[in-house]
């Protein structure tokens, strides 16, 4: 364990890493703004249906963690002078926890998942969850941030994927990228656990948190000199100074001709239950499950590079579950629907949604007085911000014309509102014209998120009653949706804050 003596009022240390700066606000979040010194974050990697497959050679089962306190060691407390703290980071996670695998035991581990990749990964996830976990005053737990990273392949001749959650044989090879056998492959994963360094040894006031994930699906690249051409790539680092401020997720992820759909998310999810996209039970940051229109997102938004035209930057994504009559999801995946609204601010991106594209258009739009205008009123229709709107596929009574979304990439069905800059979306405080909040306009966002969601259409069996909008995943990053040559696309979040209204 890394020791190292500063000078610092104590409170410092043990009272502002971790409050809230309006106690007034109620936050949804284990740790409101990223402001506590002792971090949670988890990883976890998918294949494109939101399963493991095979994991990578030598890399384990494709979840891992960095959670540790940092805690004093000893105090000695002058009545005049301000107080000596010798301090140390106590990991809660070992590298051999990160690298459990398939065939490999761990405490709580199901018999019938020790050779289930799939299986294993979702144990996995819990046993680290326990790891980490934090038990706030108000008897909440809670576990961690997650960086989500997703491989956009899909070899249709495997027959691994469920079409809208039925089990379904191997079709003729084309409508997803592939490379050939085995392009469903996991990563490589490498950690650099959390360090606590000093830019001088004279200057104690200057201490700073250092740690990172990163790897490559490349796996039999060499990435010790970075990113190089050819070689897909993904990067997730965080940094905090000591006691100030709060943690900075600096976020890299590269494509290339191999991997040209790849997704890398900073996920704020369930601390219990279905996060969205998934139907086994998870762990997270998310100890109060924000329900429309009742909560609000904030965070500090720095874009440095965009990955191109097909990168899909989602500002905001929420992500929950429920069935088509309204009632919560239940782990049927026959019947639970995953539900996904997100707000893409890549200027390049188009909108869809036309008057000569009624299909890709949600079938109404309500304005915040709770007006609906419906999509064949092209007189008032806002047509440009929506990118596309998908129903569910196993929706029995769907406004026609409709576009029904990807059956395969989500182990059940899935339905998804993507929205783009527009200026009804002022009310909400979401960006409102292209450009704002992209590279060169650093943003701290103040999103009612809630209140939007709210009025968002979402498809739902005739006469059932409306279902509860509670949302289960809430996350920002990219998915660069099959690019035709490689792109880098980089950025940083902070200050990520979900507060119930």
């Amino acid at each position: 364990m890394l020791r190292v003596l500063l000078v610092m009022v104590v409170a410092n240390l043990l009272g502002c890493c971790c409050a809230n700066e309006n106690v007034n606000r109620k936050s949804a979040v284990g740790d409101p703004g990223m402001k506590r010194d002792g971090l949670r974050v988890g990883f976890e990697a998918w294949n494109f249906c939101n399963e493991v497959g095979n994991e990578a050679p030598g890399m384990g089962s494709p979840r891992a963690a960095d959670c540790f306190d940092v805690i004093p060691t000893s105090f000695n407390k002058n009545k005049y002078q301000s107080s000596s703290l010798e301090v140390e980071i106590q990991h809660k996670v070992t590298e051999a926890h990160n690298k459990l695998g398939v065939g490999k035991p761990f405490p709580g581990l199901k018999a019938e998942a020790l050779t289930n990749p799939d299986e294993y990964a979702a144990q996995k996830e819990l046993y680290l969850g326990n790891l980490c976990q934090v038990e706030d005053e108000d008897k909440s737990p809670w576990q961690f941030w997650m960086v989500m990273l997703k491989n956009g392949n899909y070899d249709t001749k495997s027959g691994l994927c469920p079409e809208n959650g039925k089990k379904v044989g191997p079709f003729p090879p084309g409508r997803f990228p592939c490379f050939g056998n085995g392009c469903m492959n996991q990563p490589s994963f490498h950690h650099n656990p959390t360090s606590l360094n000093s830019s001088s040894s004279h200057n104690n006031h200057d201490l700073t948190l250092t740690g990172g994930f990163w790897g490559t699906y490349d796996s039999d690249s060499d990435l010790s000199r970075g990113i190089i051409d050819g070689v897909s790539y993904y990067q997730v680092t965080w940094e905090k100074q000591l006691g100030k401020g709060s943690w900075s997720f600096k976020h890299k992820l590269k494509t290339s001709k191999k991997y040209p759909w790849l997704m890398l998310y900073l996920r704020a999810d369930a601390t219990r239950g279905y996060s969205g996209g998934y139907h086994y039970d998870t762990r997270g940051m998310l100890k109060t499950l924000p329900e429309s229109p009742n909560f609000k997102v904030r965070m500090h938004l720095d874009i440095k590079q965009g990955g191109g035209p097909k990168s899909q930057f989602y500002l905001i994504d929420i992500g929950s579950c429920w069935k088509n009559n309204g009632k919560p999801c239940d782990g049927d995946v026959l019947t639970d629907v995953t539900r996904y609204s997100e707000m893409i601010i890549n200027p390049e991106t188009p909108a869809w949604c036309s008057p000569i594209s009624l299909k890709s258009c949600p079938p109404y739009h309500i304005t915040p007085n709770n007006t609906k205008i419906y999509r064949n009123d092209t007189a008032h229709f806002p047509y440009s911000a929506y990118h596309y709107y998908c129903r569910p596929g196993n929706a029995e009574y769907p406004e026609q014309p409709s576009d029904s979304c990807d059956p395969y990439s989500n182990p059940q069905a899935q339905e998804i509102v993507q929205l783009l800059p527009h200026p009804i979306w002022a009310e909400y405080g979401y960006p409102t014209k292209p450009g704002q909040g992209w590279i060169g306009d650093p943003t701290t966002w103040d999103l009612d998120v809630g209140g939007l969601s709210s009025r968002l259409y979402f498809y739902q069996d005739p006469s059932t009653p409306p279902a509860k909008r509670i949302w289960t995943s809430i996350d920002m990053g990219t998915e660069v949706f099959v690019s035709d040559k490689e792109e880098v696309a980089e950025w940083t979040i902070s200050e990520f804050d979900v507060i119930i209204t």
